[in-house]
């Protein structure tokens, strides 16, 4: 079964939280429903990216290089590319 990072933005403080698993929308349902305890106080979320990784052990990199200083530049440039596409600013 694939692995997937994801980019959530929340809707409340407008930041972004980066993790990783096998089933993007269930996770997803978890975070918005208050099952993760670090995005608990910041529903509700919105996922911003998904990308599909080759193994779990890419899928952790990526997901620790996007939680990198290095990283933040790819996120920044993810969250222009969303805030572009839905045609409004946070």
């Amino acid at each position: 079964m694939p692995y997937f990072v994801y980019i959530l933005l929340s809707k409340k403080d407008n930041r972004l939280y980066v993790g990783c698993t096998q089933n993007p929308d269930q996770r997803l349902e978890e975070h918005n429903s208050g099952k993760v305890l670090t995005t608990k106080n910041r529903r509700p979320l919105v996922r911003i990216h998904l990308e599909e990784a080759p193994s779990k052990t890419a899928a952790f990199n990526k997901e620790r290089f996007l939680k990198s200083l290095w990283g933040a530049r790819e996120k920044r440039k993810i969250l222009n590319e969303y805030i572009n596409k839905i045609g409004h600013t946070l």
